[in-house]
């Protein structure tokens, strides 16, 4: 099982790679690419989380670190319904909802092994992605995508997840998403 999500995740990076070398990309626009019936959609969005409001502390920590804004005790379960925006502005438009749970799994505090569905509304798609995989809360980490539903049934690919505002009681995150459908993904719709 691990081995199949590590090759799929090396396909994807491979495949993101090579069509970041002929398109430009911005976070605002949806790029779509074709590469012999290999359909693929990258763009991103801005998960905002508030402590207290949209994400909470379930379970604490036993050791390890303090309670901050990027770090949390070892073994802390963190829940989360975070809303999804267009732009880093909390008051964008709301384009998905990012719903998890979360593990501290380093001493530092600075990592974890995350969960999470996120549901997405955008122009032409309309479904949810399921990633999992491990988080480091103060710098980039890929999630491998795991499955999907609605419009993105069968996808695959992954997202990065990146930090862009760590103070304050509201963190944001960018959400790069780059998905992939296989072939028979799209002879079946």
């Amino acid at each position: 099982m691990a081995l199949s999500v590590v090759h799929v995740l090396l396909l994807a990076l491979l495949l993101a790679k090579a069509t970041s070398t002929s398109h430009h990309h911005h976070h605002h626009h949806h790029h779509h690419h074709h590469h012999e019936q290999l359909k693929s959609l990258h763009f991103a969005l801005f998960q905002h989380e508030t402590i207290n409001k949209t994400g909470y502390i379930v379970v604490n920590g036993v050791a390890g670190t303090v309670v901050s804004q990027t770090t949390t005790p070892f073994g802390t379960l963190f829940v989360f319904q975070d809303p999804m925006t267009v732009t880093a502005n909390r008051s964008s438009k709301v384009a998905g909802i990012a719903q998890g749970t979360s593990i501290t799994s380093s001493l530092d505090g600075l990592e974890s092994i995350s969960i999470a569905k996120i549901t997405l509304r955008l122009k032409h798609y309309s479904g949810s992605i399921s990633i999992v995989g491990g988080t480091h809360n103060i710098k980039p980490a890929d999630h491998p995508v795991v499955g999907g539903t609605g419009d993105f049934k069968l996808v695959q690919g992954y997202v990065t997840s990146s930090p862009v505002n760590l103070m304050g009681l509201t963190v944001t995150y960018k959400i790069a998403f780059h998905l992939y459908w296989p072939p028979y993904a799209t002879q079946a719709s």
